[in-house]
Order: structure tokens, then C-alpha cells, then sequence
């Protein structure tokens, strides 16, 4: 077991030296390679065989996620029509650790023709593809963490993370915000943290307690009773005035066991915690959560509009 313990360490280890070298060779040519992609009208479309292409799929997952239209090419499909995909605008990023593979340099000749600038990745910068390439940038490593330097390894993990480095700068480049990343993101808990505002999962209308200042605790405690956890306070033009919690009821049963006729304003605390209606629910959920309360009122212009409960948006995924 020691042996097979230390042997995952050697690769994390080998790994990550090959991460640190490749540092260090960022420079002119990525500066290069980012910049011809930013003043493309069109796709950046990425060609890879074998291991490489896997990268490359997921590469062009991630570009397009960001910010930067993209799209994977198989180089042998390539050869039987799928260049039709590559438009005179658009930029290819062609992937070899070697620099010699066959079928990535059969398209080449057509990629040439449609004047389609190519930014080479490649172990190798004296190989015939960077030498077609508008530029090239280094992916060499100086082993594979296979002990038989046989399967690609450290190649592949340098060659993901520089594709991730630079959808990371064009995306900064671009200025491409949280709210651009939501629209593309729709679906699942990421989606919702970036898109579901607090108006999407707070009750209101009917669902929603609420009691005068002039009021008794008798009319507060039966909203709360109905209308789950939290009786809000407001004044005949729905503005906020305050809060009574089950927390306030705790300390007030501690020393006064009869207290349906005390008055409303007496017990309410008159700076709760708020949000406003077009919050985004994670903010809500983070709020509650620092302050260590379980539902909090939606206000719009400081108009009583809704209540937002902690356990409603941790079941619709909601969370830190």
C-alpha cells in the first residue's frame, strides 16, 4: 500500500513541476495569442487528436462558457468535410504535444487557404506545426508522470491548464461579469446562485404575516402561528417598523407569562435585517446565515413586499 500511496505522490509531484516550468514560459507569445483571439469577428475553433482533442473539447467547453465562441474540431472528420465549419474570421488553436501529427497537419493546407490565423500548442517549437503557426505556445514538459513516459500525463495537465489560463484572461480582457456568466449558465445550482432573486422564493401576498404597531401580541402571534416563523410590522402604508420573532416571544414567556394584551411596539425589534426584493437569493441566504436568522422581510422602496425563509432556499439549492 506505501508503494502505491508514494507512487500518487510522485505524479502529483512530477505534475506539478511541469505546472511551475510551464509558468515561467508565459509571456510575448500568449500576449499574442490572446490578443489575435480578441480582435477576431468570429470563432475560436480547437483541433486536436487522441488525448490532445480530449483537452481540446474541454478547452472549447470552457472558452465558450466565458465569454469567447468556440467550438471542437476533429481533425479526421476535418478531413471529410467537417472544415466546413472554419469561417474566414475565425482563429484555430491546434494541439500536438509532438508538433508532427498527421492528421492536424493534412488540414493545415485548408486552414492556410482561408487565411485562418493558427495559434499552435505543441511540446515542440521547432515542429512543422508551430512553424504554420501565427504563434506558438510552449506545452513541453521535461517528463510524463507515466514511469514508462509512455502515456500523456503532465502533457495533458499542462496543455488544460494553459487553455484555462487563457479563457481566464479573455474573459478579464473582456470584462465579462457574473451576470454574463449566468445567462449561459441557466440550469442547475450555479445557475440559481447567480440568477434566482429573492422575489422567486420569498411569500408573499396571502402568505404574507404582518401586523399594525397599535396592534396586541395576540394578533402577532396568531399571524406567526399561520403564517410560519416571523410577524412583521408595518404602518398603514405597508412601511417596515419593525420585527417580532419567535426569539422575542422566547424572552418575553422568561419573564411575563401572560402577554396577549401587551401592545406590539413594545416587544418588536425596530431594526431587523432586510432585503430588498430584487436581491439575488444567495445574497439572502448569506445574510440570514451571518446573522443567524431564519427568515428575513422583502422590501421593495421600504415597503413590506414578501418574506424569505432560510430553509426555502437551501431546498431550492441555495447555499453558500
Amino acid at each position: 500500500m506505501s508503494d502505491i500511496v508514494e507512487s500518487a505522490k510522485k505524479v502529483i509531484r512530477i505534475e506539478r513541476e511541469a505546472l511551475a516550468a510551464m509558468e515561467d514560459r508565459i509571456g510575448e507569445n500568449f500576449r499574442k495569442a490572446a490578443e489575435l483571439i480578441l480582435k477576431s469577428d468570429g470563432r475560436v475553433i480547437i483541433t486536436g487528436m487522441g488525448k490532445s482533442g480530449h483537452i481540446g473539447k474541454k478547452m472549447a467547453a470552457t472558452l465558450a462558457s466565458t465569454g469567447t465562441t468556440s467550438y471542437f474540431l476533429h481533425p479526421a472528420e476535418g478531413l471529410h468535410g467537417d472544415l466546413g465549419m472554419v469561417q474566414r474570421n475565425d482563429v484555430v488553436i491546434a494541439i500536438s504535444k509532438s508538433g508532427e501529427t498527421e492528421e492536424l497537419l493534412h488540414i493545415l493546407p485548408t486552414i492556410r487557404r482561408l487565411d485562418v490565423p493558427v495559434i499552435a500548442m505543441t511540446g515542440n517549437p521547432d515542429s512543422t506545426l508551430a512553424r504554420n503557426a501565427y504563434v506558438a505556445l510552449d506545452i513541453g514538459v521535461r517528463e510524463e508522470a507515466c514511469p514508462h513516459d509512455l502515456a500523456p500525463t503532465s502533457s495533458t495537465t499542462v496543455t488544460l491548464v494553459m487553455g484555462d489560463a487563457l479563457a481566464i484572461a479573455l474573459l478579464e480582457a473582456r470584462g465579462f461579469t457574473p451576470d454574463d456568466f449566468a445567462l449561459l449558465h441557466p440550469g442547475g445550482s450555479l445557475g440559481k446562485k447567480l440568477l434566482m432573486k429573492v422575489r422567486d422564493v420569498m411569500e408573499s401576498d396571502e402568505k404574507l404575516p404582518f401586523c399594525r404597531e397599535r396592534d396586541t401580541m395576540r394578533a402577532a402571534v396568531m399571524e406567526m402561528a399561520h403564517k410560519r416563523g416571523i410577524c412583521p410590522v408595518v404602518d398603514d402604508d405597508e412601511h417596515l417598523l419593525g420585527v417580532v420573532t419567535t426569539g422575542d416571544l422566547n424572552r418575553l414567556l422568561e419573564v411575563k407569562e401572560e402577554f396577549f394584551d401587551i401592545p406590539v411596539s413594545r416587544v418588536m425589534n425596530r431594526s431587523p435585517k432586510t432585503c430588498d426584493v430584487d436581491d439575488l437569493a444567495v445574497l439572502a441566504y448569506q445574510k440570514m446565515e451571518k446573522y443567524k436568522i431564519i427568515a428575513m422581510p422583502v422590501l421593495r422602496d421600504k415597503r413590506l413586499v414578501g418574506v424569505i425563509h432560510l430553509h426555502d432556499l437551501m431546498q431550492q439549492g441555495i447555499t453558500r
